[in-house]
């Protein structure tokens, strides 16, 4: 099995804390989605005739895209691969583009999951985030989603930055679990380097974020959300029992995927490929029947180190057996370095697994890196 991620690199406008590709004019976006197709038919072969699981539209925004323009991607993708009839298809959307006659018309494709980023109900915050929609749309378009029939839905949140007191917290996930969704994501506020948010920062425009505030704020969504029934299946990702996101989970477990679009990674199990972050670029490259991509061939120890780096943040853990079939060995290693974190009660064992305690989650990131080779 394999999946395919389509990047769509357009946004109505920049989110101040965002360092993904994407352009906020839509001047060459019928240029785009032909390219799109082109990639498809040129990177047939990449995954050697697999057959696709899941389709993920991406972005930037790719709800911005009408129904006729996915239906032409899906279409040229099930022209060159054999697509699975319960392939999980999900398209991640903005609630401001989630009218009711764009709901419906999406109904109509193969379209099957939404992720809604809402990030928020309370105005000033998306105001704060230069989000496109307000706190009332957010609401809204989930429940139009569910009217039309869509039940495999998920919804972002973060956590973490100036504004979000621990009320206003409880509140959003409060009202998160009030739509009875299946599956919710949540994100610390991060600070990337080349953002609006970090000169913000940096001209002392908007206060810093604060790692103890988003240590506390983690703390009260892993209890709230197991209390609900969720599990806590990925440092990030929350689900109701066994509706785990399959594209992302695939991500974690090492399965193959073909990235299309600018900036779209792709992996085949011994090399990762990623094409040119430049819409021009990409365009240019496509337009003579070529990739604009560079390609890394993983030596043993980055394929340890991704097991290592993927795994520990997920419910399945981290396979000592699949270590020693990467490399002779390679478990003593991680388990020599691993006792410290044992210990500490930040990690434990399980037959031939480590996982992360709920203390461990938050250092993920720390516990990974000094397991690597």
């Amino acid at each position: 099995m394999a999946g395919i991620y389509i990047h769509i690199p357009f946004c109505k406008q920049a989110c101040h804390y965002c360092d993904f590709h994407f352009s906020t004019s839509q001047r060459y976006r019928s240029e785009i989605v032909a390219a799109l197709g082109k990639e498809i038919a040129l990177q047939k072969d990449y995954l050697g005739g697999e057959r696709i699981e899941t389709i993920y539209f991406g972005g930037g925004t790719p709800s911005v895209l009408d129904a006729g323009e996915i239906n032409f991607l899906l279409d040229t993708v099930t022209r060159y691969h054999q697509v699975s009839p319960e392939a999980e298809v999900t398209l991640e959307a903005n609630p401001d583009d989630l009218s009711a006659e764009k709901v419906n018309a999406l109904r109509q494709t193969a379209v099957n999951r939404f992720s809604i980023g809402i990030q928020s109900f309370f105005d000033e915050d998306l105001i704060w985030m230069n989000r496109a929609h307000r706190g009332n749309e957010a609401e809204n378009s989930i429940k139009r989603a569910q009217d039309a029939g869509f039940t495999n839905i998920t919804a972002d949140l973060i956590y973490g930055y100036p504004l979000l007191s621990d009320d206003k917290w409880q509140h959003n996930i409060a009202q998160m679990l009030s739509y009875q969704i299946p599956h919710i994501s949540a994100y610390s506020m991060t600070v990337e380097p080349r953002t609006a948010l970090a000169a913000l920062i940096k001209k002392k425009q908007t206060p810093p974020v604060n790692d103890q505030q988003s240590a506390t704020q983690f703390v009260t969504l892993m209890n709230t959300l197991q209390a609900a029934g969720f599990e806590h299946y990925e440092i990030s990702n929350f689900c109701k029992p066994g509706q785990y996101s399959r594209h992302n989970s695939n991500y974690w477990k090492g399965v193959k995927y073909l990235g299309i679009g600018p900036s779209a990674h792709s992996y085949n199990g011994i090399a990762r490929q990623w094409n040119v972050a430049n819409n021009a670029k990409y365009l240019k490259a496509l337009d003579a029947e070529t990739l604009a991509a560079e390609l890394e061939e993983l030596t043993q120890e980055n394929q340890l180190n991704e097991y290592i780096m993927t795994s520990t943040r997920t419910i399945w853990g981290l396979d000592l057996n699949k270590l020693d079939s990467i490399a002779d060995k390679a478990s003593r290693q991680v388990l020599k370095d691993a006792q410290t974190f044992l210990t500490k009660g930040w990690m434990y064992q399980q037959n031939q697994t480590l996982y992360l305690t709920s203390e461990g989650k938050l250092y993920a990131d720390y516990i990974a890196g000094e397991l690597f080779f």
